[in-house]
């Protein structure tokens, strides 16, 4: 079995690194730097066209989209438990990861990258204060996810295992120091977070994608 994973560091396509690392198979991360445009090259805009990571490869097969190729993962790797066997916690899981992925990563996309908004400075500029609020606010909905989790006494926001949901809330946290939300605006959250980061495949692929957890903070 050949399996190659295209991922930015930092970028959502930590969520299937870390799914990949996580299930113990042999598998080729490949990164590529978008800063370089390295995803408007030829060769990659064979695999994804859109010029979009994660691109995950099995066998010749080709996968794109952050959900797609985490619902191929669980399915691939059925005793992992990614997201739950019950019917009605697996919707629920992924109506959370949906949430996650249509709606909190798309708002951090007007404060890191205003530019795709507008080639107006002004305008840019007045798109990313408003987009940080948002954020902040969004990241006190997914905080009180963590608080719900807590008090149900489940360690993983999925459910028994850990899952997809643990690997993105750690990167859309992340994301928030970026854009200046230091750790202590929503202390639950950045200890679960700090939690996740522990977990070994997490922190091997950490290591690998060479992340500082807290950007808000000097390396």
């Amino acid at each position: 079995m050949s399996m190659k994973l295209y991922y930015a560091p930092g970028a959502c396509s930590f969520v299937p690194h870390v799914l990949l690392e996580m299930s113990g198979t042999n598998f080729e991360p490949t990164m590529v730097k978008l800063h370089k445009g390295e995803q408007y090259n030829e060769d990659y805009k064979l695999l994804n066209p859109r010029s979009q990571v994660p691109v995950l490869v099995h066998d010749a097969n080709v996968i794109t989209q952050i959900v797609a190729i985490t619902l191929y993962l669980d399915m691939l790797f059925p005793g992992q438990h990614f997201l739950p066997s019950d019917h009605l916690a697996r919707a629920q899981a992924l109506s959370t990861f949906a949430w996650m992925n249509n709606t909190v990563h798309p708002t951090f996309t007007h404060i890191f990258m205003p530019g795709k908004f507008t080639d107006q400075p002004e305008a840019q500029a007045a798109i990313k204060q408003h987009a940080i609020g948002q954020y902040k606010a969004l990241l006190a909905d997914l905080q009180a996810l963590v608080v719900q989790k807590n008090e149900a006494g489940r360690t993983w926001l999925g459910g028994e295992h850990f899952g997809p949901l643990d690997a993105y809330a750690l990167t859309l946290t992340r994301w928030g120091t970026i854009a200046g939300i230091a750790p202590e605006v929503h202390p639950v959250l950045w200890a679960f977070v700090e939690q996740v980061a522990k977990v070994p495949a997490v922190a091997r692929v950490i290591e690998r994608e060479r992340l500082q957890l807290n950007m808000s903070q000097p390396a």
